[in-house]
């Protein structure tokens, strides 16, 4: 494999050596769960643990991840932990849904990520990311830094709105955005009672005051639903058909209740662009510290424009741009773990003869956090090494030792959205203009819902 010489180490927690309290534990998962893991955590296969009051298997074996959530996904439910850290934001959207109630939702979103609607996410992608890319050039004459971790909450908001709800949100975007921030950023940690298993109306001091703000969201998603509603029945020819319009098209005793659609409208608003902006912003800071990948991108980006290239085709032909993004969803995953839990006792048995017994209850966890940083399957795993996902290398990769978008039926169902909407946005700004550090960037990463840059990515912006 081609490597560039010395590659750039971006931040990222120490693996520690020593045992943790219980209480130090606590203190931990309430500040930073991703500096909670041990050195063994990045060196083995699996680990049997009790993590607080928990029985604990952590899983970085690829062939064991298939197994749990693949052949045998049936007998692994979402863990406790995690429902009750989600359930209160999510609800029943399809993050967080089980059953019955999971399958109908996957079934009425899944007309909407068909390839045939790609073209036009294309088209409506390029022209968002076009329209925001012009406010840079005042940027750039004022001489002033740029937070590009909020920008890309922005820009992939604005995409998110334009192309599943033809930019139809009965909400302002720029407060609307910082509300999901402040959203995702306080509701989405792991709180001491969540991990005591405590009763979900206990309260959660990390929670508190979040409630005004989940009216102000049922708000916006209750106005939203209401006028498309009335489009609907006034002009039901020339409604438009995205994910909104195909959502209350299966509302109904045998469909989705209005709760439920609700509940995915928040989702995807929330944690559909949420998860995309975090991967653009960490591309961005990494591309600042590999020169030498970012020339080839910037040339490939120029080649593929020029050639007048289809958007839709832009993933395909910008394979540099591509591997960029990539490897930054694996040094800083946009969903850093994966939890589920037995519902009766299982085994597995690996190709050299080991056996693991998994207990009724015990609490599995899939961590691409550790799993994407694990000495076993990675060369240099803590360096920013883009040509790991260029043609050629790739292909060299288990399908389960990277997992950005998890894996098996659970598997996000927007991947490829995603894949197409940064490739997208990544030409249209590289185009144009570049993106470096400055002595105030100094990014951290946090995990809540998503890896979050603690203290922002603050950014200068020059003209190519």
């Amino acid at each position: 494999m081609d490597m560039i010489s010395r590659p750039f180490e971006p931040p990222a927690p120490v693996p520690r050596t020593q045992e943790l309290s219980k209480f130090e534990v606590l203190r931990t998962v309430l500040r930073n769960p991703l500096e909670l893991w041990s050195e063994q955590s990045y060196t083995l296969p699996w680990i049997e643990t009790r993590f607080v009051n928990q029985q604990t298997l952590i899983v970085n074996d690829p062939g064991l991840i298939r197994y749990i959530l693949v052949e045998n996904v049936a007998n692994y439910e979402m863990s406790e932990v995690r429902r009750l850290v989600l359930r209160p934001i999510l609800r029943d959207g399809l993050l967080t849904a089980e059953g019955p109630t999971w399958k109908r939702t996957r079934k009425a979103v899944a007309p909407v990520f068909t390839p045939r609607h790609a073209k036009g996410f294309a088209d409506k992608m390029l022209s968002t990311c076009e329209h925001y890319a012009s406010r840079y050039d005042g940027v750039v004459d004022a001489g002033a830094p740029v937070d590009i971790a909020t920008d890309m909450t922005e820009l992939t908001y604005d995409i998110l709105a334009e192309t599943l709800f033809s930019g139809q949100i009965a909400a302002e975007t720029e407060s609307f955005t910082r509300d999901v921030e402040t959203l995702l950023g306080s509701m989405g940690r792991v709180d001491p009672m969540d991990m005591l298993l405590a009763p979900s109306w206990v309260p959660r001091v990390t929670r508190w005051g979040s409630g005004k703000l989940m009216r102000r969201f049922g708000t916006v998603v209750a106005a939203t639903m209401d006028e498309r509603r009335r489009q609907m029945r006034a002009h039901p020819d020339t409604v438009p058909q995205d994910f909104l319009t195909l959502l209350l098209e299966r509302e109904g005793p045998d469909g989705l209740h209005a709760d439920e659609i609700a509940d995915n409208i928040l989702t995807f608003i929330g944690a559909g662009h949420e998860t995309t902006a975090r991967a653009l912003g960490w591309t961005f800071y990494c591309i600042a510290h590999a020169p030498d990948f970012r020339a080839l991108m910037e040339a490939e980006i120029d080649r593929v424009i020029a050639n007048g290239t289809d958007p839709v085709d832009w993933l395909e032909n910008m394979p540099h741009v591509r591997a960029a993004f990539e490897e930054s969803m694996r040094l800083y995953p946009p969903a850093p773990s994966i939890n589920r839990a037995a519902i009766e006792a299982d085994s597995w048995t690996s190709p050299t003869g080991e056996r693991i017994d998994i207990a009724k209850g015990v609490s599995v966890l899939v961590m691409p956090w550790t799993l994407h940083r694990h000495t076993l399957y990675w060369e240099r795993p803590r360096a920013f090494m883009p040509q790991r996902f260029m043609p050629g290398n790739r292909e060299s990769l288990h399908r389960f030792q990277y997992l950005p978008f998890g894996a098996g039926p659970r598997v996000c169902i927007g991947a490829t959205f995603a894949l197409q909407e940064a490739v997208i946005a990544l030409g249209v700004l590289m185009k144009t203009y570049r993106f470096d550090v400055t002595p105030q960037t100094r990014p951290w990463p946090v995990q809540r819902l998503t890896t979050q840059p603690q203290g922002g990515i603050p950014m200068r912006v020059t003209r190519r």
